[in-house]
């Protein structure tokens, strides 16, 4: 049963579909020699490091999540090598029980990883009156209804089909989201790097056609306010990059994201909502599974040059575990967005307080605002606080100039009229 469990991983894992792996090597192999197959490593697929007798896996740090299984009798092909297996979660125990008298193996932990048992849920509903207290489910609630009162929303998953036209339009959205994200972050995003993203662009589509991959949208009326890429095998999706507008930051859209794909995997049978590797806050809030993404190091303990290659690498990357847990990459992520040059930015926050009117209607001598041009991004931002307080829609939203007072404007909805003094 064991071994079994094992091989239904690699069969359905889409970091080891030929059209992953091809894809991968057109954008990252460095080298003319082809990717080489070792029949002891069942389901993986290596290229050679600069040092010709190591090894490296297909796909290397850019997959969440590889798999194996171990096959003892077939080592003969590994003598004087090192291979480098990188991010094996741990829940998927791949057994490397039986590596023979040769082979030996060294693991390095890396990341912390965070998953969703949905398969223990009849219902989202069910997830959460596990896991949520009474209050914590009224928050998540109250901020998907306010959401849906304040905009015109949408939900969608591409998973199966999509056109390339839509396909596009969505993955530049999408940039555009994680540039806004980041540089309000002031940090710098690795998935941002033009190479990365070109293969991200390649990969997805391709994947999203074979139902090894899905995207997740969000929508305000036409436009794209938040997109989720994933990865899927049979039975676990795995969230890949998740990005928001930092506009709606009040309306909790991360909140209200995970509450729907988490509804989408009961849905549709999925057993698994893996938030992938990486500590974040929320992630400890939501899963039920914590576990561990290790590297695997394999090596011939007959030979003394395979033996101190494996043995370095391991003190090396223990030793990147170690700067990651005292978050020094987290300083050098901020060193670098500032040595980046910057454009001029849009996002200036307004002090204010709002003031109920009785108004009943708006005088011709008032300016109104354009809350969708670019130099009224903070007016946008008060007008969503407006929205989240007042439960008006933003479709009927009317912002004014109060021409006769000094920074005073008037917003204007169905229901409710407010005067905003804005602090200078």
């Amino acid at each position: 049963m064991h071994i079994n469990k094992s091989l239904s991983v690699i069969k359905t894992n889409p970091f080891l579909s030929d059209s992953y792996k091809t894809i991968w090597l057109k954008h990252f192999k460095t080298k003319d020699s082809p990717s080489e197959a070792f029949n002891y490593f069942s389901g993986l697929d290596f290229i050679k490091h600069d040092n010709r007798s190591v090894y490296l896996n297909v796909g290397e740090t850019h997959t969440k999540g590889v798999s194996y299984a171990v096959l003892s009798e077939e080592d003969s092909a590994l003598k004087n090598k090192t291979f480098l297996i990188y991010d094996v979660p741990t829940y998927f125990k791949v057994d490397t029980t039986q590596l023979g008298d040769q082979i030996k193996l060294l693991r390095s932990k890396q990341y912390p990883g965070f998953l969703i048992e949905t398969h223990k849920y009849k219902s989202l509903n069910g997830y959460m009156l596990a896991n949520f207290s009474k209050n914590s489910r009224n928050k998540n609630n109250k901020y998907k209804r306010r959401l849906e009162d304040s905009f015109n929303m949408s939900y969608r998953m591409f998973y199966g089909a999509i056109t390339k036209e839509a396909y596009d339009f969505i993955f530049l959205q999408f940039r555009i989201l994680l540039e806004k994200r980041f540089e309000d972050k002031q940090v710098t995003n690795n998935n941002l790097d033009e190479k990365e993203w070109s293969f991200y662009h390649d990969v997805a589509y391709q994947l999203i056609l074979e139902n090894k991959a899905s995207l997740y949208v969000i929508y305000n009326n036409d436009k794209p306010i938040g997109v989720t890429l994933c990865y899927l095998s049979d039975d676990t999706l795995f969230d890949a990059i998740t990005v928001f507008d930092i506009d709606y930051f009040k309306f909790h859209l991360g909140s209200v994201t995970i509450m729907k794909l988490i509804e989408w995997c009961i849905d549709n049978g999925f057993k698994n909502l893996d938030f992938s590797k990486g500590y974040f806050e929320y992630k400890t809030r939501w899963c039920t599974k914590a576990y561990d993404f290790e590297y695997h190091i394999f090596y011939d303990s007959r030979s003394l040059k395979s033996k101190m290659t494996a043995h370095a690498m391991k003190s090396l990357y223990d030793f990147k575990h170690y700067l990651r847990e005292k978050k020094l990459n987290e300083k050098l992520h901020k060193i670098t967005f500032k040595l980046k040059p910057k454009e001029k930015n849009h996002n200036e926050k307004l002090i204010y307080n709002f003031e109920k009117t009785e108004l009943n209607e708006v005088t011709k001598a008032n300016t109104p605002i354009d809350l969708e041009l670019l130099e009224n991004k903070a007016f946008k931002l008060m007008i969503f606080e407006f929205l989240y307080l007042y439960l008006e829609n933003y479709n009927s939203i009317k912002l004014y100039k109060l021409n006769d007072a000094i920074n005073r404007y008037l917003i204007e909805g169905k229901q409710n009229r407010v005067i905003a003094t804005v602090n200078s």
